[in-house]
């Protein structure tokens, strides 16, 4: 980690409100983690958004050079709110992007919704990665949000073993969730536009045997789970 600090934000829709009400929301946002990942001001081109395909949504054929303001590292949408990994690649780039981003896909919400006024909670929190226990569970604690759906792993934050009662049962699950940065981790592309999975990749090794090992011999720290805001 040395030379790049790394930062886990987050942030919940207003009074606990879903901000993702069907496939086409979920589609849309994950657009705007590329398209407002620029320096530039965002075209907003409805051409670079395709909710109807199973592939990257933003197309090859459109894509423009562009001018990171940061990496990011790991991703996952809940119904609810949304986690990312980030470092910056521009001065202020962190901020420069989630106030993109938030205001973009409030724009977007409140649009299609036809309703008004504030749609998240708040500044989106921010966490510095600091220790190397923290930074060796955080992209595992990101892609193992969506097991909050899954029956029988619902608790899977559990410091003892019981948290998921089948762990192929909970891999199976996570195969089958879009919205992460997961199965591009896992060498199934997705949205490989969006991330860069270097970063880690170089100090966990293969991800899918990295991720099967922590929940087979992984314990919480207390401290970590408070950091992540259950």
């Amino acid at each position: 980690m040395e030379g790049m600090e790394l930062w886990h934000v987050l942030n919940h829709g207003v009074e606990g409100r879903d901000l993702f009400l069907d496939t086409q929301d979920y589609a849309r946002f994950v657009h705007n983690l590329y398209e407002f990942n620029d320096s530039a001001p965002a075209d907003n081109l409805w051409r670079l958004f395709d909710p109807s395909g199973m592939k990257d949504f933003v197309n090859p054929s459109f894509r423009k050079a562009r001018r990171l303001l940061v990496d990011i590292h790991g991703w996952v949408l809940m119904k609810n709110h949304y986690h990312l990994l980030l470092s910056e690649r521009a001065e202020n780039g962190i901020s420069l992007f989630l106030r993109k981003l938030n205001v973009g896909y409030s724009n977007y919400f409140n649009a299609r919704y036809k309703r008004r006024g504030t749609l998240f909670q708040g500044r989106t929190k921010k966490i510095l990665i600091e220790n190397e226990s923290h930074f060796l569970y955080i992209l595992h604690y990101l892609h193992l949000n969506p097991l909050d759906y899954l029956e029988g792993a619902k608790e899977w934050r559990l410091r003892n073993k019981s948290g998921i009662k089948n762990m192929n049962d909970a891999l199976e699950y996570l195969d089958s969730y879009r919205w992460s940065s997961y199965l591009d981790y896992i060498g199934k592309k997705n949205f490989p536009s969006v991330i860069t999975t270097a970063f880690f990749n170089s100090s966990l090794g293969d991800y899918r045997t990295s991720l099967s090992e922590y929940l087979r011999d992984a314990e919480y720290d207390n401290d970590f789970t408070k950091l992540m805001f259950e």
